[in-house]
């Protein structure tokens, strides 16, 4: 079993960065991805908010080139999946599919994935015009008329990618109000493919083969009505990939991880950064920090502890 001074849980601009300082600090250090290297971040046709690319730049070549940057540097990294983390000695065990290895210390930087509805239909129609990725999905649905579902950047945003495929997007939002900051709101609004189902949410999805009608609620008339539509897309938030630690680390309400300024969580030598932290906002720019912060923090956690 190959011992690690940081083993790193996850892909993302978290992981990464944290891989980044891990390999820059002479650290022995693995990061494992269970699935493709960028995280929820591949799934972003356009990046507008992160300082350094004037014009914006897509989600996937953002995550290329800070994969890039990690290779240059021969960050260690491999495709699995982490089941269960267990203290053994001054060390954590890392049980992964089909074998183990052991950590100093570890920075999980796991992330979340999109919420869903929990409504009639979503899980038997997901796939057959139940989606929540609009650049993967989005060209399936060309010349047809999309539900956007949400009020926040993510929803607001896809919504407005959409509509160089659709025929008419309509973001429906529970709330009388966007959540989204004011430009993307603003670039909504002016788009005349796009229109909004205020106060509203959505009750249950229809369709025999494929989806067929979406069944609304008034939240204030608690009135019922029934849209015909082809694709319904749902961004109503990001549930964490906290399953392996839900026993073992502190978490919030909502099953995040909490942690300190210093990416700390509740048990020494064990951090977290990214989505999948406690914390107030979650964007590419806090993510990077965290990694930063956690992998820094790790450094100055070995070395104290002679683990080095």
């Amino acid at each position: 079993m190959k011992d690690y001074h940081v083993v790193i849980i996850g892909g993302g601009p978290a992981g990464l960065t944290a891989g980044l300082y891990a390999m820059r600090a002479g650290l022995r250090a693995l990061l494992i991805e269970k699935a493709l290297i960028g995280g929820q971040v591949n799934t972003t046709y356009l990046v507008e908010n992160y300082p350094g690319f004037p014009g914006g730049v897509s989600g996937p070549e953002l995550m290329q080139k800070m994969k890039q940057q990690v290779e240059e540097l021969e960050l260690p990294i491999i495709t699995d999946d982490v089941r269960e983390i267990r203290p053994k000695g001054k060390s954590f065990e890392l049980k992964l599919t089909e074998k183990t290895v052991s950590a100093r210390a570890i920075v999980i930087a796991s992330g979340a994935a999109p919420a869903t509805l929990g409504v009639p239909g979503e899980d038997r129609l997901r796939g057959r015009g139940v989606s929540y990725c609009a650049t993967c999905d989005g060209a399936f649905f060309r010349d047809k008329r999309i539900l956007v579902v949400g009020g926040g950047d993510s929803a607001v945003e896809e919504a407005d990618f959409l509509t160089r495929f659709a025929s008419t997007v309509s973001i429906v939002h529970r709330r009388d109000a966007l959540r989204a900051e004011k430009v993307i709101q603003q670039r909504a609004v002016d788009n005349p493919k796009i229109d909004f189902i205020w106060n509203t949410v959505v009750q249950e999805l229809k369709g025999e083969h494929k989806l067929a009608e979406v069944v609304l609620k008034d939240v204030k008339t608690n009135e019922l009505s029934t849209l015909k539509a082809d694709g319904v897309f749902i961004y109503v938030g990001l549930r964490p990939n906290t399953e392996y630690v839900r026993d073992s680390l502190k978490l919030d309400e909502q099953g995040f991880i909490v942690t300190d300024e210093q990416m700390r969580t509740s048990c020494e030598g064990i951090f977290a950064a990214g989505d999948i932290r406690s914390k107030l906002i979650r964007q590419i720019s806090t993510a990077v920090g965290d990694g930063a912060t956690a992998a820094s923090m790790a450094e100055k956690y070995l070395t104290a502890n002679d683990k080095i």
